[in-house]
């Protein structure tokens, strides 16, 4: 029997985190995954954003960080394009190579003191009435392990496993989970390759399609869209690959798929004992899919939460329940604000979208302040200003 005091399961860039943060608090952690290689496959559009690797203190390493990003173009249905560069955005980003990333998130947390565990599952958990702690039955390799721990961290990914089997309802409404759907191409020639491109409209089918530059000629080229959708997003993607004149000539040299929950917080993130983080918490932009740094400030919150418990020696849900309070606190409360930005999103038709889009063409962005943008939107038509009523709401 093995013992420690904080199990992390799932070594994506939350668990990492997670154990990262623990182990820098003083706790014993073991970070486990069942995969032999960590950060594949790979199923993310791959990018990040300065502000939020400043706010984990993660330095961008040129191995990982592969493509300096400085801003993006808006294309609306009617090919209109809005471009919010350096010239208006303060805010920048790299494209990384994932597969790399979590790799280097792993080492950090290794580094830190956590011990690392690939090609090892965690097949049953138990926990005796009146024991303070779990015994969970592992798979490594051909040999059965049995690890006995104060608190589980749940990184395990959506709809996770781990936070299920221990009475956490992590089950996502197909309504609240997109199909993503991306190829790594060559021979991609956009109009400028440090920029991403989100390309809006009907055709995406309640999501849209995106372009993300990987340096020289290379990007990820990809599309979400609803789970509903009556066709696969892989046919979605060929259609807008073959539309685009920028991707005429590009060659798909990988393929990932995978869905996304973009239906916010799981209703419970923490429970006696135990810790839920990353996309297995929900912790995901509902409007892009988009989970790194959410995810990550999950896991730094979970981290830092479990350490002190193991201080106190104080394992219970109320001990715990520090976790929601700090994530809410790191994240400004966003995910639910930006759940309501989505369903506006998901009311707007193609004719909406190139209003929008063209009502900002020729204006000065990088003078404007939030109410300037408000007093647009109210410009355009009071149907438009409606449907953005309840998101203002909240913003301002």
């Amino acid at each position: 029997m093995i013992e420690t005091d904080v199990l992390v399961i799932g070594a994506g860039p939350a668990g990492s985190a997670a154990s990262k943060h623990a182990a820098l608090g003083g706790a014993n952690v073991i970070l486990i995954d069942k995969k032999s290689e960590i950060g594949t496959p790979k199923r993310c559009a791959e990018g990040i954003y300065d502000h939020g690797l400043k706010w984990l203190n993660i330095e961008a390493n040129p191995q990982w960080a592969v493509q300096r990003i400085n801003g993006g173009t808006i294309i609306a249905p009617d090919m209109t394009r809005l471009t919010l560069d350096e010239r208006v955005l303060p805010e920048k980003g790299y494209i990384i190579e994932r597969k790399v990333f979590d790799k280097y998130m792993a080492m950090d947390a290794a580094r830190a003191g956590a011990e690392v565990m690939v090609k090892t599952l965690a097949k049953t958990i138990k926990r005796e009435k009146g024991e303070d702690f779990f015994s969970v039955t592992c798979q490594q390799m051909d040999e059965s392990i049995d690890i006995k721990t104060k608190i589980i961290i749940a990184a395990d990914g959506p709809e996770s496993r781990i936070a299920k089997a221990l009475g956490i309802n992590s089950t996502t409404k197909p309504q609240d989970m997109i199909s993503g759907v991306q190829y790594e191409m060559v021979g991609v020639n956009c109009e400028r390759m440090d920029l991403i491109e989100l390309h809006l409209g009907a055709f995406a089918d309640g999501g849209y399609a995106w372009v993300f530059p990987k340096g020289d000629d290379i990007a990820n080229v990809g599309i979400g869209v609803s789970s509903a959708s009556k066709k696969p997003a892989i046919e979605y993607l060929d259609e807008f690959i073959k539309k685009y004149p920028p991707l005429n000539n590009a060659k798909a040299v990988e393929l990932n798929v995978g869905g996304n929950p973009i239906g916010g917080l799981i209703g419970q993130i923490y429970d006696d004992n135990l810790l839920v983080c990353g996309d297995a918490a929900g912790q995901v932009d509902p409007v892009t899919g988009g989970g790194i740094i959410l995810g990550m400030l999950g896991g730094m919150a979970a981290g830092k939460v479990a350490a002190k418990a193991i201080k106190d020696k104080d394992y219970s849900a109320s001990r715990l329940k520090e976790y929601e309070v700090l994530y809410d606190e790191y994240t400004q409360g966003a995910i639910p604000k930006l759940a309501v930005a989505r369903d506006v999103y998901l009311s707007l038709d193609d004719n909406d979208l190139n209003q929008i889009v063209n009502a900002f063409i020729g204006l000065d962005l990088k003078n404007m302040s939030l109410s300037d943008f408000v007093k647009v939107f109210f410009k355009l038509s009071p149907r438009l200003a409606l449907k953005f009523r309840k998101l203002f709401k909240i913003i301002l």
